[in-house]
């Protein structure tokens, strides 16, 4: 094992010994609880569990003795609006089908809200995204709460959805668990294309209708956008973690593949459900080990910036505690195997076709950059997620390993050749503060960028500014009061667009926030996520216009030249502007949001320690 990798593991697990052992502790009282085993409900109670259910499904659930009668729990983040979600209308169904098969049973236990960042983009909806996902995880923990189930599938795809769904999933880590993607729409229009159409609109060549054109040629049918933002990060993510039937993320909606594989997922957790002999609980499968493959594969693929907020807080719920630092040290070790759309021009489905998870694993495993020795949904090591599923010939679903070479070096290469020696993401900290940047995409000429600062307290001023004229010069934009506490931390996607129309222009432009950016920053240095932020006392909330900020990749700094604690403190108020539609629900998780290193919401570990 690389010595980071090996060293930081070893930290992470000395750090959590205390929370992790209380998780353990609290995993296995579950276990052994009445109140997770459905023989023990009230005949009352049990009756209201099967009331609806078929005669075949009654006798599974009702059984006396139990023996081998499984009943999965489905939670599901269906709605028809979504693309990504949409494809999960008929997978109920399908998993019914399959469980009833094998002689178990499946009930749909819940649903769970599934937003849409693309579709609340500058808008006030966009405040909800973040903490969305905690209201994900407890509805998840909801849809578990009845105590008759031996196993769990769990439908989610976008961004706060699949890190809700296993923040629920791992405060009932008694039970075996496994996430079911539906995988991304086909191809659409080339990214570049995509890209060049959005700074045309900016700079006024073209109508909103022709770019209306663009997006819908772009955003066209069933299932995951395809860039590598976090919808598709997350799905990385659950495949290197162990969570998912190998090689299942990128497979397309429709594919029969799909089909097959959701019948085996099926299949799969009856076999290692609490009433099996092989019963794999979610909560002892996800251990430190894991966490630490879900940042080296995150780094190697230049995947989402929102992972530095949500792995924290996954991280919380099985009583393990990660950091900034520990993503740092091991992006200084991981190099950038991959280059998607927008740190590239390939979409996931080119990356899948060119060698996709399976190539990504064994590059990493082979290099000793990835721990193999972790238990899975699927087995006793990751070496099983280097083989990809494929459909014999008599119509039967079998693994087999892919081709050693990167069938595309302009989409994905081994690690004696990558695109970076180091990760994708990095970690700055100075006396601003602490703050995520991704660097994947960036050129050498803008890691070290010194301009005056344009501080800004929304994202709509930074446009009107832009409109004007005031944006064309060697300029740092500050965007405040952006982080969890002050708003729910909203995406500011819609300003790289404009940054990229400056950079174009020849000047130097960076953005500064305690907001978050997806990773969707491209070519433009962004150093996001910044704590503490402003609404928590952070020096980003007195910077002043024309104050010097020097963002440095090089040695990790972030630093403006001021005597930041001769200024007073500003003291903006969150609270008035922040209640309309639907936001004032939700003023309660903002004021109590953990920072964003520690995940920006719900935060276990404090409560375990």
């Amino acid at each position: 094992m690389n010595s980071v990798i090996e060293k930081v593991t070893n930290r992470i697990i000395e750090r959590s010994q205390k929370s992790r052992s209380l998780y353990l502790k609290q995993i296995q009282e579950m276990e052994d609880s009445p109140d997770s085993d459905r023989s023990k409900l009230s005949c009352s109670n049990l009756a209201h569990a099967v009331a609806a259910s078929d005669t075949s499904q009654k006798k599974i659930i009702t059984s006396e003795t139990n023996n081998s009668k499984t009943n999965l729990a489905i939670i599901s983040s269906y709605n028809d609006m979504l693309s990504a979600h949409q494809p999960y209308e008929k997978y109920p169904q399908i998993i019914k089908s399959a469980a009833k098969a094998v002689g178990a049973s499946a009930q749909f236990a819940g649903g769970v809200p599934a937003m849409c960042d693309g579709i609340t983009q500058g808008r006030e909806g966009m405040e909800l995204s973040l903490l969305s996902r905690d209201v994900i995880a407890m509805s998840t923990s909801i849809g578990l709460s009845h105590g008759v189930y031996d196993g769990v599938l769990c439908l989610g795809i976008c961004d706060k959805i699949v890190p809700g769904l296993l923040m629920g999933a791992l405060t009932f880590g008694f039970l075996p668990t496994i996430f079911l993607p539906a995988g991304p729409m086909t191809s659409g229009i080339p990214n570049d294309h995509k890209a060049k159409v959005r700074k045309d609109f900016a700079l006024g060549k073209i109508s909103r209708k022709q770019l209306l054109d663009s997006e819908m040629q772009s955003y066209h049918g069933p299932g995951t956008c395809t860039f590598y933002g976090t919808a598709n990060s997350n799905q990385m993510l659950m495949e290197v973690m162990g969570l998912h039937i190998p090689g299942s993320a990128f497979i397309n909606p429709h594919d029969d593949l799909r089909y097959m594989l959701t019948v085996y997922a099926t299949e799969k957790l009856v076999a290692i459900s609490r009433q099996s002999k092989n019963v794999r609980p979610i909560g002892k499968i996800i251990d430190e080990k894991s966490f630490v493959n879900a940042i080296v594969a995150l780094h190697a693929t230049g995947g989402s910036t929102n992972h530095t907020l949500h792995l924290p807080a996954i991280a919380s719920t099985a009583g393990i505690k990660i950091t900034w630092e520990d993503f740092a040290e091991i992006s200084e070790v991981t190099p950038l195997l991959a280059k998607i759309y927008p740190n590239g021009s390939a979409d996931v489905n080119q990356f899948h076709a060119a060698g996709g998870m399976s190539y990504i694993i064994s590059e990493l495993l082979n290099q000793n950059l990835l721990h193999n020795d972790v238990k899975t949904i699927f087995g006793e090591s990751l070496e099983d997620y280097t083989k990809e599923p494929f459909i014999e010939k008599n119509n039967e679903l079998n693994w087999g390993k892919r081709s050693v070479k990167s069938l595309d070096n302009s989409i994905i290469r081994p690690v004696n050749n990558p695109f970076r020696k180091n990760g994708g993401l990095k970690m700055l900290n100075g006396n601003i503060g602490k703050s995520v940047i991704k660097v994947s995409s960036i050129d050498e000429s803008q890691c070290k960028i010194s301009a005056q600062a344009m501080v800004f307290k929304n994202e709509q001023e930074v446009k009107e500014a832009f409109n004007q004229g005031k944006l064309d010069r060697n300029v740092i934009i500050v965007v405040r009061f952006q982080g969890p506490k002050s708003n729910g931390m909203p995406e500011l996607h819609g300003l790289t667009p404009l940054m990229s129309v400056i950079q174009d222009k020849g000047f130097n432009v960076a953005l500064v926030t305690d907001g978050r950016m997806s990773g969707a920053s491209g070519k433009i240095p962004s150093a996001i996520h910044v704590c503490p932020e402003a609404a928590d006392g952070g020096n980003i909330g007195v910077i002043k216009n024309g104050d010097k900020i020097t963002i440095d990749l090089i040695n990790g700094s972030l630093n403006v030249e001021a005597d930041l604690n001769a200024r007073e403190k500003n003291n903006l108020s969150n609270h008035a502007s922040h209640l309309s539609f639907g936001r004032s629900l939700f003023y309660g998780l903002r004021n109590s949001c953990s920072s964003a290193e520690e995940g920006g919401g719900i935060n276990l570990i404090k409560s375990m320690e």
